[in-house]
């Protein structure tokens, strides 16, 4: 592994570690404080459907996932994390309750790191939200 593979991971790493504490709190400023200035989020569905630019368009992005998913959506397994030199992905399984429904999911995250700040979030899932 080179070094900026490395780098990459670790960046990657800890800013999962504030995303998983954001879903399950509502407490996004840690993981909002790695970002970058230029972010990019792009989600496949709803009204933050597609490209979503700067910080301040990704901080009502996930005030509005806790907002859906309260009292908090919480992380049940880690499938897998794969990463290269600028991309780290990670696969994992969440649960809680989605406007007042229960809500089971499989879903891959990745993140693009510039330096030790995270520029780019890609978010992609595909099951009924009732099942692993």
């Amino acid at each position: 592994m080179t070094q900026d593979s490395e780098n990459t991971l670790k960046v990657a790493q800890q800013a999962f570690d504030h995303f998983t504490h954001g879903l399950a709190t509502g407490n996004w400023e840690p993981f909002l404080d790695m970002l970058t200035e230029d972010f990019t989020l792009w989600f496949p569905m709803g009204k933050f459907h597609g490209l979503n630019v700067g910080k301040e368009r990704t901080r009502e992005f996930f005030d509005y996932v806790f907002e859906s998913f309260n009292p908090g959506l919480n992380l049940t397994g880690l499938d897998r994390v794969t990463s290269n030199e600028t991309t780290a992905v990670f696969e994992f399984r969440d649960e809680g309750v989605l406007l007042g429904q229960l809500y089971k999911n499989r879903v891959a995250v990745s993140f693009d790191v510039r330096g030790d700040k995270i520029c780019g979030y890609r978010e992609y899932f595909g099951s009924d939200g009732k099942s692993y």
